[in-house]
């Protein structure tokens, strides 16, 4: 059953990043799609390098997909809309699994502050 707490949707990119740039309009597209179910947020990972704490994002986009505290999805994604919406959709469904890493505790609320 899915939550009524809405998801947090975040693009950990950077503004030197060309494929991030045309990313971004695609991904705020999708923000208006989800409602209240999904709130959506673009965080520049060098302005806000606080948000990161000692994680590293390797690759861009990088995008983390999250319910309250726990991290759902974290990793690089293809700059297409359609694996955005399908990754979201699938969140809400409730078919993503927490995800157990320790490296990403606290990112969620990280995100939250920044935005």
């Amino acid at each position: 059953m899915p939550s009524a707490t809405p998801l947090l949707v975040a693009g950990l990119c950077a503004q030197w990043c060309g494929t991030c740039r045309e990313y971004q309009p695609l991904f705020d597209q999708q923000s208006s799609a989800f409602g209240e179910q999904a709130r959506f947020a673009w965080i520049d990972v060098e302005d806000h390098d606080e948000v990161l704490g000692a994680l590293d994002v390797e690759n861009f986009p990088t995008l983390l997909i999250a319910q309250g505290d726990e991290v759902l999805f974290y990793g690089v994604v293809t700059p297409h809309a359609q694996t955005l919406v399908r990754l979201v959709q699938t969140a809400l469904d409730g078919g993503l699994k927490p995800v157990n890493d320790p490296a990403l505790a606290g990112l969620p609320q990280r995100v939250r502050s920044a935005i």
